[in-house]
């Protein structure tokens, strides 16, 4: 008996998020007949707190055309940017739902099981049995899949610890005493919302020290990602002291340096900081429902619950679609080695998002890079 062949697609768009919309937008506006599949924004919405708030503000969008903005989006729903500055997660998501209706985005919801190639292109297994044959493949694999963890941290009983990514609900811990391993922006908007849940003591301990708390100015990168966007392959091609001279520059403003408005929200009878620290010791028995944390400078802190605020480190090993492509997919340090167009060493599949932030700068793991990735890599694909 016949049956029905796999369904057809010039591109096939694996993932849903801000690179991927913005390259399927991009795609569709040069001709190219695009499928995107994946869950709408679906590591926004579940992996992020929905009281939260994005260091960005309205001048980063995703659109490669420069129609469909964020302060397109502010002024098309009659809003003031100004109004929401910081601006608050839900508000982000209704621009980034406005934005695929603008563009005519509706991401298929079949997920991908695996990814393989064939003599015509690819051919993605997706999980309820179906599968799409594609010419090309641009893969935004989310940074769900990259998440790093220190070598210890499964010494605390699983129960009792969760990366940020995984802890977006606290009222659980409400009158708890928690422990916050990192220094960065999560750690410390973790922090911040634990006090607002009712938290009995924070803890924060880290490395580095104590970061400044400052209103900056992400309008360095601007001038990068327009070197980008100017001449193919320019910031591989940057010497080596050059690289880590702009990478030094977005650490300070971008790690270094956190939002001032955290600074009300830490409250001091709640928040105590811990710079210069890194634990050396876990002892999981030593309190019935607690574990106790021995610090570099011996304080030992009685923590109920430990939050991971280690971030997240590329290997394209742990994306489980690609798992049959990998034998070709050359990488270096976890990351796929990428053409000036963003191509993998796998004809015709692309790649976006964090895991291009070692070929194209650390401005590609923020959404700062969309517009720019979405033109470079639909610009190769039409060569």
């Amino acid at each position: 008996m016949a049956t029905d062949g796999p369904q057809r697609t010039d591109l096939l768009v694996v993932g849903a998020g801000p690179y991927a919309y913005s390259a399927a937008a991009c795609a569709r506006e040069h001709g190219i007949h695009t499928t995107v599949v994946g869950l709408p924004m679906s590591f926004w919405r579940r992996q992020m707190p929905a009281d939260m708030l994005l260091r960005s503000g309205a001048d980063w969008h995703l659109d490669a055309a420069g129609v469909h903005t964020f302060e397109a989006y502010f002024e098309d729903r009659g809003l003031e940017s100004a109004d929401h500055d910081p601006v608050p997660i839900g508000v982000f998501l209704d621009h980034t739902d406005w934005f695929a209706e603008q563009k005519g985005l509706a991401a298929d919801e079949r997920l991908v099981d695996t990814l393989a190639t064939d003599g015509d292109g690819f051919v993605a297994s997706m999980a309820d049995g179906t599968t799409i044959a594609a010419e090309k493949v641009l893969a935004a694999p989310g940074i769900r899949h990259f998440v790093n963890l220190p070598p210890w941290h499964d010494h605390v009983p699983e129960d009792r610890r969760a990366h940020t990514c995984d802890l977006v609900d606290f009222d659980d811990l409400a009158g708890a005493r928690v422990v916050v391993v990192g220094g960065r922006q999560s750690a410390y908007e973790w922090a911040a919302l634990l006090c607002d849940h009712g938290a009995g003591s924070v803890d924060v301990v880290h490395r580095h020290p104590t970061p400044a708390f400052e209103r900056v100015s992400w309008a360095f990168v601007d001038p990068y990602v327009e070197q980008t966007l100017a001449r193919r392959g320019w910031w591989r091609s940057l010497p080596q002291p050059q690289q880590q001279s702009i990478a030094l520059e977005f650490w300070q403003v971008g790690r270094l340096t956190l939002e001032h408005w955290l600074v009300p929200r830490l409250r001091p009878d709640v928040v105590t900081s811990h710079p210069g620290c890194e634990v050396v010791d876990v002892d999981a028995g030593a309190a019935e429902g607690g574990t106790i944390l021995t610090l570099s400078d011996g304080t030992r802190l009685d923590a109920d619950f430990v939050v991971f605020a280690s971030g997240y480190r590329a290997d394209v090993r742990k994306v489980p679609y690609l798992g049959p492509l990998l034998g070709d997919l050359a990488t270096t340090d976890g990351f796929p080695d990428l053409s000036e167009g963003f191509e993998t060493s796998v004809p015709g599949l692309f790649m976006t998002g964090f895991a291009s932030t070692r070929d194209f700068g650390p401005f590609y793991g923020f959404t700062k890079g969309c517009p720019s990735s979405a033109t470079l890599a639909v610009t190769e694909m039409l060569r």
